[in-house]
């Protein structure tokens, strides 16, 4: 069956590695909001549900925020902007590459929701048509996949507190930093299961049993997706042309 859709998986997947690599490449903070801008708007193009990720993150808030105050605390010089004592806590330096670190993250987050416009099976089937052996392949599908379920599982965590007569809401960040530590345990434990029932599962079903495999899914590039895989690649080599330079 060949698929017969807007953009190919692989196309995609060129555009999120572009994006990506950008991120993890350049350190300049004006670039990286750049680069941040683009991957929203690529993304809201493509037809992802950006925003309601966005929203979500939100939520994360308090975790961001512990993230640049440990930055801070590593990152030695720069002016200090907020003292207990003889202490720094916050410098102008550590709120920068604090700034930059969160930047990074939210692009590789936004990026990554352009391949939830695919499914899972085609992302597979890209990556086996570009010769990446098809283990490897399974594994980075079900890392995309599980994506969801740990988003799932964490809504499911916060319910359960709001269940409980806690409002998040008016909890004060350090409330919400030593909640959230707690709740780190029961979202990885409950992932860890599901991926041990996936694995039981996967065996059962004779996973490897074969050493070549057939799908019924046949992927094409039309003319759309080689233009703008070259022009993403294009795209990344110039932004990182004009920051070097």
């Amino acid at each position: 069956m060949i698929q017969d859709k807007s953009l190919d998986p692989r196309t995609k997947l060129i555009i999120v590695i572009s994006i990506s690599s950008l991120s993890v490449f350049i350190q300049d903070l004006r670039y990286l909001i750049i680069i941040l801008a683009i991957a929203i708007l690529v993304s809201k193009i493509l037809g992802s549900e950006i925003f309601t990720v966005l929203k979500k993150l939100r939520r994360m808030l308090g975790v961001f925020i512990a993230m640049i105050i440990v930055q801070s605390l590593f990152i030695k010089g720069g002016n200090p902007l907020i003292m207990i004592g003889k202490f720094t806590l916050l410098t102008d330096i550590g709120i920068f590459r604090a700034s930059e670190f969160l930047l990074r993250i939210s692009i590789i987050l936004v990026s990554a929701t352009i391949l939830m416009t695919s499914t899972s099976r085609e992302i597979l089937q890209g990556l086996v048509e570009w010769k990446i052996p098809y283990e490897i392949a399974f594994m980075v599908s079900v890392a995309i996949r599980f994506l969801p379920l740990l988003g799932e599982e964490l809504q499911d965590t916060l319910t359960a507190i709001q269940l409980r007569g806690i409002d998040m809401d008016k909890l004060s960040i350090k409330e919400k930093i030593k909640l959230y530590s707690h709740i780190f345990t029961p979202v990885v434990a409950g992932a860890i299961v599901k991926s041990q029932r996936l694995s039981i599962a996967m065996e059962c079903r004779g996973f490897r049993a074969y050493n070549k495999r057939t799908s019924y899914i046949k992927l094409k590039m039309n003319t759309k997706d080689y233009l703008i895989s070259t022009a993403s690649i294009i795209t990344s080599i110039f932004i990182a042309y004009i920051y070097l330079t």
